[in-house]
């Protein structure tokens, strides 16, 4: 089965469509496979090793700006996985009230065959389709982009809090 979907579907005709397409491959994608991908990382522990592996040692603030979630709650993520030795906290050499967030050796081995597991499968999936079909799957990702930026754009907008001057 593949997912037949056209411009003229109703919004519960796509969505259909897409759930039958999920249930006959949700047996492809069996524990073991989703857990070897991820390697049972939640989404925003998986953004936090991107963000180590970017930028070698970040902060607090960095990470809860750059996942988008309280103080708080990326506290409670940094506890967890340095509870699991994936990470490490230190302090700032030139300030000490500055904790710092580094990849532990199981941490960064970790993060390495994540991205073993995801190139693996990737390249598997792009191994199988033809010159136009990347073609074409490139100008669908382009347009996907778009739609999410223009998504982000207008919540954004939306967001933005009216500063009102007090005299």
């Amino acid at each position: 089965m593949s997912v037949k979907i056209s411009r003229n579907d109703k919004p519960e005709e796509v969505l259909k469509n897409f759930t039958d397409y999920i249930e006959e491959i949700k047996e492809l994608l069996s524990l073991d496979l989703w857990s070897n991908i991820f390697l049972n990382c939640s989404k925003n522990e998986v953004l936090l090793f991107w963000l180590l592996y970017q930028k070698g040692e970040v902060n607090m603030s960095e990470i809860a700006e750059y996942i988008h979630v309280p103080l708080n709650t990326a506290t409670g993520i940094v506890s967890r996985m340095e509870k699991n030795g994936l990470i490490e906290r230190t302090h700032s050499k030139e300030d000490k009230r500055v904790v710092l967030i580094t990849f532990t050796e199981k941490g960064r081995a970790q993060f390495n065959r994540l991205v073993e597991e995801l190139l693996s499968y990737g390249m598997n999936i792009l191994g199988s389709l033809t010159g136009d079909e990347l073609k074409l799957l490139e100008s669908i990702m382009t347009k996907a982009k778009a739609v999410f930026k223009e998504e982000h754009d207008r919540e954004t907008e939306v967001k933005k809090v009216r500063k009102i001057t007090i005299e």
